[in-house]
């Protein structure tokens, strides 16, 4: 047989233009995008007496971590990251074992009461009942100024239910059925079967709620009237307003450091504050992509 000659397609001119503007276009919006983050990381290691010369700052002539060494020296500081670092594994350790048990029961036909369940699930993502109700709720609870009324009225999602029901409802009953033949319970098929199989969908869903609970403001702001019990959020914010206030006044001058201006210390916050989610990422984005049933069932 003979061969069919192979023939290239070659691109027109016009062809050519068009996908350079739009890689240029993209590099530009890509650059304006990145600058911020840049400029804040650039700011937050210059030395103090370049950023009192003004103007802007690309790169600075000598770096320095100064700033960092300040904000890691005032308890302030250390006590709101321990308590964002607090919500951020005990929250999503919590939601993730409510959230998984959930969605797994609601994808087996042989629970009881399957149906209204899964109604009223529905109706949460359909209805929020408002700020006042929940400050209600969490009033007459008794967990105004207690770290648990950061996780406890956001411990799961109806949303995120939803989700990862639509993830167990792939994960075959054959498999459970054949881990009972073998001799598990309820519990065994649970730990052993279901959930290392359910890592991709735990990555994930324990990645967005971290972040949730790492970024926690707004929540903060209802319940925590206790200064001592910030998280990290709330401490930025009134960093932004003033910083000598939000870090406890005296911690500048019992470190020597009270010459620092308060810019480059608020651009450090952010830098620190940022960094935990970063670093979590690439461990938990090889996950996502990962089918859950693969090598798990042969034909």
């Amino acid at each position: 047989m003979s061969k069919i000659p192979k023939t290239a397609i070659r691109e027109s001119g016009f062809d050519r233009a068009f996908g350079a503007i739009n890689v240029t276009i993209l590099l530009l919006v890509g650059a304006l995008c990145l600058f911020p983050f840049y400029y804040v990381f650039v700011i937050s290691f210059t030395t103090p007496e370049e950023y009192r010369q003004g103007g802007l700052l690309l790169f600075p002539k000598t770096w320095t971590l100064v700033s960092y060494e300040y904000l890691l020296s005032t308890s302030t500081f250390l006590r709101a990251t321990g308590i964002s670092a607090f919500l951020a594994v005990v929250g999503t350790l919590c939601s993730l074992i409510i959230t998984s048990s959930l969605s797994y029961g609601l994808s087996r036909k042989r629970m009881r009461g399957r149906k209204p369940l899964m109604f009223l699930i529905l109706l949460t993502t359909l209805f929020n009942p408002g700020i006042i109700p929940g400050y209600l709720v969490v009033k007459e609870l008794g967990m105004i100024d207690s770290l648990w009324s950061l996780i406890i009225p956001v411990i799961t999602s109806g949303w995120y239910v939803l989700l990862m029901k639509g993830f167990f409802d792939s994960i075959p009953v054959g498999l459970e059925e054949a881990a009972r033949i073998d001799g598990c319970n309820d519990m065994s098929v649970w730990f052993r079967i279901i959930l290392p199989l359910s890592l991709p969908s735990l990555a994930a869903f324990g990645l967005f709620y971290a972040v949730s609970y790492w970024n926690t403001f707004f929540s903060a702001v209802l319940f925590i009237n206790d200064t001592a019990k910030w998280p990290l959020q709330i401490l930025l914010q009134n960093m932004l307003i003033d910083s000598s206030t939000a870090m406890g006044g005296a911690a500048a001058s019992d470190t020597g450091m009270a010459s620092i201006p308060s810019e480059t210390k608020k651009m450090a916050a952010v830098i620190i504050s940022t960094i935990p989610i970063l670093l979590v990422y690439p461990f938990l984005q090889k996950h996502f992509a990962k089918g859950a049933m693969v090598g798990s069932v042969k034909e």
